[in-house]
């Protein structure tokens, strides 16, 4: 299958942000959606603006760090759709603060989110996708796998290890699975909501001077998600022209 259009695409994290952009684009290109994330109201608002626009989607309550909520999502799209195509691992949080603040619960829920998360979408995913003989895995990293700053240690250390998952993940997949990884850098999203203020303060001061939208981040998915079945493309770093 080549181009998205009739393709079925699961998307984590998509009440919001990149993942709600991702998920309204692929769908205005005719993939069928299914939505993964936690607030249920977010889910139900993405699904019917695509509904509105004459697309398809479903959606399911989804928190990656439950394995029974990712098979649940995964579920939902072959019940509906009849298979699955794509899954796009989006879900992360960026708990971000100097190390010797010793946030430990932030510390475990970065790596239960952004690292067990992307683990367990790929367990509930690539058996199906062995089992079909196709399929394609999209995970969403960041530019601080590539070089960490203060306040950052922890949140870059779970972007590596997903970079680092994605690569062996592609050294074993074969000539039937695709595995592509995307960097966002400074992305003008809820990203900051979270955080400490003073740090949230900054972060928030850096989107509204340089970030870009998430719209940017869905064209890199829609891109990769849109070559034929014997065209992987492996990484794209995507990250305003403004930041160094």
């Amino acid at each position: 299958m080549t181009g998205i259009e009739g393709k079925v695409v699961a998307i984590t994290g998509a009440g919001s942000g990149i993942g709600e952009a991702t998920a309204v684009l692929l769908a205005e290109r005719g993939a069928k959606v299914v939505l993964g994330a936690r607030r249920a109201e977010r889910l139900e608002a993405v699904a019917k603006r695509i509904g509105n626009d004459g697309g398809e989607a479903a959606f399911a309550v989804t928190d990656v760090t439950r394995r029974e909520d990712l098979a649940g999502l995964v579920e939902v799209a072959r019940e509906r759709f009849g298979r699955l195509d794509v899954f796009v691992n989006n879900a992360g949080v960026g708990l971000i603060s100097l190390i010797d603040e010793l946030r430990v619960d932030d510390w475990d829920e970065m790596i239960d989110v952004n690292l067990k998360g992307v683990l367990y979408g790929i367990a509930a995913a690539l058996p199906v996708f062995r089992a079909q003989g196709s399929g394609q895995f999209v995970t969403i990293a960041s530019t601080a796998a590539y070089r960490t700053k203060p306040v950052q240690t922890v949140y870059s250390a779970t972007k590596v290890a997903v970079r680092t998952v994605c690569d062996g993940l592609q050294q074993e997949a074969g000539d039937s699975l695709r595995v592509t990884t995307i960097s966002p850098g400074m992305i003008s999203t809820e990203f900051a909501e979270r955080m400490d203020p003073e740090v949230r303060a900054q972060i928030s001061a850096n989107m509204a001077d340089i970030g870009i939208t998430p719209d940017a981040v869905a064209r890199a998915v829609a891109f990769a998600v849109e070559q034929p079945d014997d065209v992987d493309v492996s990484e794209i770093v995507v990250r305003p022209t403004a930041q160094s």
